[in-house]
This record gives structure tokens, sequence and C-alpha cells, in this order.
């Protein structure tokens, strides 16, 4: 029974939760000249219910929420109004006294333009701002209750990293461990799904990057790349044996309920050079220094200038972020989707607040070596070192 009144209800989110974030999209909407949005986009409206559903949310001029709704039609909430198509919005607002949008915001990033041009003549609107630059702020900074789902994710994410030692075979690809860590992360209870911010981002449920590998630059706007098996999806394992003298980086996605943690680890294969073990080490370095840096009212630029300052006292530019193609950031934000604001990158304006959750990846590309380095998922905290949701072991174990 209590199973079938969730599947029922629309709104799953605490109402401390949800009027926390409606009072920061709010304040936002207001600081960009916007009185309404309408909010179609999936990752944004599980941000404001919980749950993922077609059709739309409209905040509209007089502060009131109505969920417009195409399907499933089972959903119940007293805020709901079942809807067909875009056009019928306008009658069914004014049947119910809802008001019409004057300054309207639509998600002109995550919507094709056909979408956003048909949506803003449905509700008779020719001047709309864009939504996704509010939304996307506002999600920058996570509630209570986000966060408690982000650590119940990490925890999760730990007991992968955990087995993984124990899933290597000798003689295996890099492809077969990655569908053995898949396999144990979706019994666990992962979702299967790694959501991203933007367009033209694609990726399964991580990376895998062993050997030469690791040097093999991807169309992505990723920290590192990878050739993949298939033009199709150029990124990540390409088939590689594992064996003696190289490194294996394992990055992969914690996405257990809808929110996530991003967390890498590298091991060895036997006896690697020197190199890699300083890179792997410098790599926790940076962690360390960063997360007594990264408190409110730090700027996000300086944060990645601190890292790149201890990067080039080590010598260790020529491997930093990658070799043939260098990534130009170091740190990124994370939540429902795995490239969130803020980024931590040399021309960001950004400022870190509390509330934030972000993911620190310092990473070298050693050649014919491999990929080294960590990653952690943290939470910014109001007067200390940034919390840590991904504590598995980080020292570079040899798996053989």
């Amino acid at each position: 029974m209590a199973h079938d009144i969730l599947k029922n209800r629309l709104q799953l989110l605490a109402a401390d939760d949800l009027g926390d974030k409606l009072q920061r999209i709010r304040a936002l909407m207001a600081q960009a000249g916007m009185d309404s949005m309408l909010i179609g986009d999936n990752t944004n409206i599980f941000y404001l219910t919980g749950r993922v559903f077609d059709g739309f949310i409209y905040l509209s001029p007089d502060g009131s929420t109505s969920y417009l709704v195409r399907r499933p039609t089972i959903l119940r909430d007293d805020a709901l109004i079942p809807m067909r198509k875009p056009e019928d919005i306008p009658t069914l607002l004014a049947e119910r006294g809802i008001m019409p949008p004057k300054h309207l915001g639509l998600e002109l990033s995550q919507c094709s333009y056909a979408t956003v041009m048909r949506l803003a003549k449905a509700v008779g609107v020719s001047d709309f701002l864009d939504a996704d630059a509010v939304l996307l702020q506002a999600r920058s900074v996570k509630t209570a209750a986000e966060q408690a789902m982000i650590a119940r994710c990490g925890i999760l994410h730990q007991e992968v990293y955990h087995a993984i030692p124990h899933l290597y075979r000798e003689g295996m690809s890099d492809v077969e461990l990655q569908i053995e860590i898949e396999r144990i992360t979706r019994q666990k209870g992962a979702l299967g799904i790694m959501r991203f911010t933007g367009q033209s981002l694609e990726l399964n449920m991580g990376s895998v990057l062993a050997g030469q590998n690791a040097d093999s630059p991807s169309p992505y706007d990723f920290a590192l790349g990878g050739a993949g098996t298939s033009p199709a999806l150029p990124i990540g394992a390409d088939g590689t044996i594992l064996h003696p003298g190289i490194t294996v980086m394992v990055d992969t996605n914690g996405c257990f309920n809808g929110y996530m943690t991003d967390m890498t680890r590298t091991y060895a294969i036997g006896t690697v050079p020197d190199v890699a073990v300083e890179a792997h080490r410098l790599s926790i370095a940076i962690c360390r220094r960063l997360e007594q840096l990264a408190r409110p009212g730090a700027k996000c630029s300086d944060l990645y200038n601190e890292a790149l300052a201890m990067v080039h006292d080590a010598r260790m530019a020529d491997y930093f972020m990658g070799h043939v193609s260098q990534a130009g950031f170091v740190g990124h934000g994370v939540g429902i989707t795995v490239n969130e604001l803020p980024v931590l990158a040399p021309r960001s304006r950004a400022v870190l607040q509390a509330g934030n959750v972000i993911a620190l990846e310092p990473k070298f590309v050693i050649p014919h070596v491999g990929a080294v380095g960590i990653e952690n998922t943290y939470a910014v905290t109001a007067d200390g070192p940034l919390h840590c949701f991904t504590n598995a072991p980080e020292d570079l174990a040899d798996l053989s």
C-alpha cells in the first residue's frame, strides 16, 4: 500500500526541502528579471519533485507552483493540471485563475530552438529569458536533504571500490574489468545512468583507462579521454589487455537515487615507473591542500591556480590533466548531473558557497604507463574544510 501511494504521489520532496529550493529559485528569478518560469527538463523536474514526468512545472508571477502533466496519468497532487499539449497551457491556467507569464524563463540551453519557440508561442510571450542560468545556480547549492542523498550514494559507491581489487583477473581486458565493475554497481542499487548538463555529452556508467589508452584524446569535455571500443562512442576503455607495468584508472559515478557521487581510484599492474608513483602522490597532496582552502568565499580560479602551482613545483605540468590533450579544469560541481556548477578553472568567476558539492580530480597521464590520480566528491561546509563523501583507499594499489 505504501508503495502504491508513493507511486501515485507527484510531489515526493519534504515540504521544507521544496520550500528552500523554491525560495532560492524565486530570489534568482527576481535578480534576472523573471516573473515566471516554465520547466520541462527531466533534471529540473526531478530537482523540484523527486521524480520525472512528462510535462512542465509552472512557477507563476503570483508565487504559485503548478504541475502540468501529460504522463503518467496516475499521478496525483492538488496542484496537478492534466495537459495534452503546450498550446493548452493558457486556457488551463486561466480556468484555474493562475496568473499568466509576462517575463517568462525558459530552459534555453537544455531545450532545442524549436521547443523554445513552440513554448513561447503557446503561452503567448515574445519576451523570454534563460531559465537554465537561474536553475543551474540554484542547484549548485545543495539543501540538507540533497546532501543526505549524496552521502548515501557515497557509502554505496565506496563499497564498489572496495570490491574492485577482487574483480581483477590476470589476462582480462579493460572492457572486461569495466563490465564487472558495472555489474556490482548495479547489484548495489545503482540506476545505471549518468546524467549530464548540456548537449552531446555521452558516457556509460564511468570510464576505465588502462595503459597508453589514457593518452588517447576524446571529443568530449571530460577530464581524460580514451579511445573507446567504437567511433560511435569514442571514450573510455578500448579493449587493452591489462598487463604488468601499466596503471588502470577507474572513474565512475555512483547514481543510486537520482543524485550521484563522482570518484576515481587508480591501480597498478605490478611495478610501474617512479614518475607514475610520484604523480599519484602529487594528486593526493593537491586534494589535501584544496580540501583546506576550499571554503565559502574562495575563488574557484584561485583553487585551480593553487593546484597548478603545485604541479609546476613538482615539474609535472607536461602530464597534468592529460598529456596529448590537457583539460582546463581541476574540479566541478556534482549533483543530479555529473557536471554542475561551480567549475574550478582558471577563468572561472565563481566563488564557493556553503552547500556546494564539488568533485576534485587532479589527474596525470604518463606516456606508455597510463593515468594516475584520484577524485573525490565533497561538500563545502560553512566553517571548516571540505567534507568528503567518497572515503575509499587512495593509494596506488597493486592489482596483480
